[in-house]
């Protein structure tokens, strides 16, 4: 009985395709369509991860605020006078960010945004580590403790990954913008 109920499932979907192709709603991927399809595939899967980054390491850091003050604050850059009103906003802006890479929503703002505030987060880091600095990162706790050399080394090369993912969907976006001739966004990379 499940069997016959997956098969009608899925004979229902593979109709509702066929319909969509007949009326021209989406193009079926041949050929030369199909490499674009995978660069679209990957797009799909780089917004995802880094919108689920950003979400997931905002929750910690909005549910406890005055914790996160001290990671901002020993991180010895912003002036007394900012880090509350950073520990405060910075996770918002995250799950805001996260939340529109996710639902495909105002891409082009949100990819900005993210790169923006990854370089941020990965020049810190470095900065820090230069100046011999050891403190946990504050990326997905708010808890505050030392680090050792080797995790710092650990959130540069992570925070440079995330980077590299951000600055492709970055290009690909300014890409897809420039053969449209417009600043539409790439919500329909699904």
């Amino acid at each position: 009985m499940l069997a016959e109920h997956i098969q009608s499932h899925r004979d229902s979907v593979l109709n509702a395709g066929a319909a969509a192709i007949e009326r021209g709603v989406i193009k079926p991927m041949t050929g030369k369509h199909m490499l674009k399809g995978k660069k679209r595939y990957d797009l799909l899967v780089s917004r995802l991860i880094l919108g689920g980054i950003f979400a997931y390491a905002s929750f910690d850091k909005i549910l406890h605020p005055s914790e996160f003050a001290e990671v901002v604050y020993n991180y010895q850059i912003l002036p007394n006078a900012l880090v509350n009103l950073t520990s405060i906003l910075l996770p918002w802006v995250e799950l805001g960010i996260g939340l529109l890479l996710i639902l495909g929503l105002f891409l082009p703002g949100a990819v900005f945004t993210c790169n923006f505030l990854l370089a941020v987060f990965f020049a810190a880091l470095i900065f820090n580590m230069a100046r011999g600095l050891d403190i946990d990162c504050g990326c997905f706790t708010s808890s505050v403790g030392p680090s050792s050399g080797s995790v710092m080394a650990w959130y540069i090369f992570r925070d440079a990954v995330f980077l590299i993912m951000g600055l492709y969907l970055f290009a690909n976006l300014l890409i897809e913008n420039r053969k449209r001739g417009t600043l539409q966004d790439l919500s329909r990379t699904a």
